[in-house]
């Protein structure tokens, strides 16, 4: 695997590395503190847990498979808690099927990298990740009709009752509510909502609507997701 080029405006964020293999550990450490981050090491899922609340990392890489507690476990745990349930997290694992994508995602996870990977596009990763979080900082509260996003606890009410939302779908209804009436392509939304950099079929958006949809319609608000024919969908608060 290349190493990432030095960064000659380095960066100041800190970079949790959570991986049992050390030697690619080692190899993922080397390669962002050339890129000018700081980084921090956690072989399990319980230290990696204790440095996250001790240290606040501003991104964690996190391994699929580890002994004891799965990454994907501890990435579920992350988003219940309200303190970390933002807290950036690229998964890392050799498993490259579709299928485990979309599970790694729906964990929670901002991007999902298989191994082997470059160390470069590692790198160029952390940093979009990175991006999309620091472009997201913004903490008022959305509001349509009966819907509210409180975006400091992650949490949204329907007619003034909670609704039930994955991480997945949380993000692609911040999204949707951040940029309401417009039209967006299934490909749009993937880049928007799950990043540019994932591989994943078009239709997995179509299955997180219908969730997103059943989610709200206890609180009459799955017609706010409209079906654009022969583009996509659209958040809309007009029939």
């Amino acid at each position: 695997m290349e190493h990432a080029p030095m960064n000659t405006a380095a960066d100041t964020a800190t970079i949790l590395v959570v991986d049992d293999e050390h030697a690619i550990a080692d190899m993922i450490c080397t390669s962002l503190e050339l890129a000018g981050f700081h980084c921090l090491r956690a072989d399990n899922a319980q230290q990696a847990h204790a440095l996250i609340i001790d240290e606040k990392p501003d991104l964690v890489l996190l391994d699929w498979m580890m002994p004891g507690t799965s990454g994907l476990e501890l990435a579920r745990r992350l988003r219940r808690h309200e303190l970390t349930a933002r807290l950036p997290l690229i998964m890392l694992t050799a498993k490259g099927e579709e299928d485990n994508r979309i599970q790694g995602l729906d964990a929670g996870a901002d991007d999902y990298i298989t191994k082997p990977f470059s160390t470069r596009e590692l790198t160029a990763r952390v940093k979009a990740v990175l991006r999309r979080s620091s472009t997201t900082e913004n903490e008022e509260p959305l509001i349509a009709g009966s819907l509210t996003m409180d975006r400091v606890s992650r949490r949204a009410l329907g007619d003034g009752k909670p609704v039930e939302l994955g991480p997945t779908e949380y993000r692609l209804l911040e999204f949707f509510m951040s940029h309401p009436e417009r039209a967006y392509t299934r490909a749009q939304l993937l880049d928007h909502v799950w990043g540019g950099n994932v591989y994943i079929d078009e239709r997995t958006v179509d299955v997180h609507i219908r969730r997103l949809r059943k989610a709200l319609e206890p609180s009459n608000n799955d017609a706010l997701i409209q079906t654009v024919r022969g583009t996509g969908y659209r958040f809309s608060t007009h029939n």
